[in-house]
């Protein structure tokens, strides 16, 4: 039986990766009795389409040369994992034997996902999302079952899976699963972990599977029958009614907030009372702001300040802002803010303060980072000077210029986040 197990080993390139759509529901997170109707039915329509047509999901198994518990320490063939949890599962049903898996819906799905949101397309950018993560639920689903039925015929039960992430094993865990895996032969590249355990694609995952000869254990232990978290409906293998999900390694409930604040405005003040002129705002953030929307959300923007010194016959100077904002789901909060001369300029030196104190200067002009960590709103009743200078001498002056690039900022995302809301 055990070398039986340790030669158990596939690779399934093309496998049936449909998902249930009350699985692809749940995870959109409408209620179980909710029908799709409208945009939504036309969406996830679409999302399935394309990705019948466009996704290259695949499954793997392979069986564990050896799986010991060495000063209460799980070990996969010789390598330890620290997680207790999994540990004490594995010791109560008596585990011999250990099946690693990986899945993965490929990394076009979340390709172009990534491309909707650049392109502005956040509904369908949410439902592709939505529709890889229930791919990768499906796919571990199926490996599962397929995995009860070997089993089965060997007289021994399939644990539920574990996967790092879940709770008590900690996800870093992930590289070390993966170097284990790629020790076998057929284990396909195309899958990376980061250090942090992130995996790449993102629309994947590793787990570990228990195998026991105790059926006994298996069947009567709470929390030790697969099928109570198995939503493969055909198996002819169930031992009890599925009752409840597996835990989610990739929180995808966090992008429904995410999508519902690109379209409802964030909480950003729609009918702004700005201290500049409306008309001069979308000038600038035509001409002198570029914004770039990540994934999550979050939003980098570079703003360039172009004024002249107020002596030394008005030198003309640049200046980059560089800001970080969080999630729109937070309120855009400032997470970074950096003011530096712009590469290759030569007119901020022209600065009397700079002629004066140059060092000193270029100090104070980094180290001013105002609203810091707080929403991008609070620039609207942000008490500062009226101080126009073009210079920055003066930090009155240097404030000034922050509210206006803060100010251009907001006017940009609310006036996207207008159109897309339309």
């Amino acid at each position: 039986m055990t070398a039986s197990v340790h030669n158990l080993e596939w690779l399934e390139l093309a496998p049936h990766a449909e998902p249930a759509e009350a699985e692809y529901k749940r995870l959109l997170g409408f209620p179980a009795a909710y029908p799709l109707e409208g945009r939504a039915r036309e969406l996830a329509e679409w999302a399935r389409a394309w990705y019948a047509q466009h996704g290259r999901p695949w499954i793997f198994a392979h069986g564990a040369k050896s799986l010991e518990f060495i000063d209460d320490v799980l070990c996969v063939e010789h390598v330890p994992f620290a997680s207790r949890r999994l540990r004490e599962q594995l010791t109560e049903a008596q585990a011999q034997h250990a099946v690693l898996v990986g899945v993965s819906a490929g990394p076009e799905c979340e390709a172009h996902a990534r491309r909707l949101w650049q392109e502005e397309k956040p509904d369908e950018y949410f439902f592709l999302e939505i529709y890889g993560s229930a791919v990768v639920e499906h796919l571990v689903t199926l490996a599962g079952a397929r995995l009860c039925a070997w089993a089965d015929a060997r007289g021994l039960a399939a644990l539920p899976h574990y996967s790092p992430g879940y709770s008590g094993w900690e996800i870093s865990d992930q590289v070390k699963l993966l170097s284990l895996l790629r020790r076998a032969p057929q284990f396909p590249a195309r899958l990376e972990a980061m250090e942090t355990g992130m995996l790449r694609p993102k629309k994947s995952l590793l787990a570990l599977f228990g195998l026991t000869d105790r059926l006994d254990l298996a069947r009567s232990l709470a929390g030790l029958i697969p099928c109570e978290n198995c939503s493969f409906t055909p198996c002819q293998f169930r031992r009890a009614p599925f009752q409840r999900s597996v835990p989610q390694l990739e929180d995808v409930g966090r992008l429904q907030p995410l999508v519902d604040a690109a379209l409802n405005g964030a909480g950003l003040a729609r009918q702004a009372k700005y201290s500049v002129n409306p008309k001069a705002l979308r000038k600038w953030a035509e001409q002198r702001l570029e914004l770039k929307f990540a994934p999550d959300g979050s939003v980098e923007a570079l703003f360039r300040y172009e004024g002249t010194t107020c002596s030394n016959m008005g030198r003309p100077l640049q200046y980059d802002y560089r800001i970080k904002l969080g999630s729109p789901r937070h309120g855009y909060p400032i997470l970074h803010a950096d003011c530096a001369a712009a590469p290759g300029d030569t007119g901020h030196s022209f600065q009397c303060e700079f002629i004066n104190h140059p060092g000193a200067l270029a100090t104070s002009v980094a180290a001013e980072k105002p609203l810091l960590n707080q929403p991008l709103n609070d620039v609207l009743s942000w008490p500062r000077a009226y101080s126009p200078a073009g210079c920055y001498c003066e930090s009155s002056s240097r404030a000034h210029k922050w509210g206006l690039v803060y100010e251009v900022i907001h006017f940009a995302l609310v006036e996207r986040e207008s159109k897309l809301s339309k």
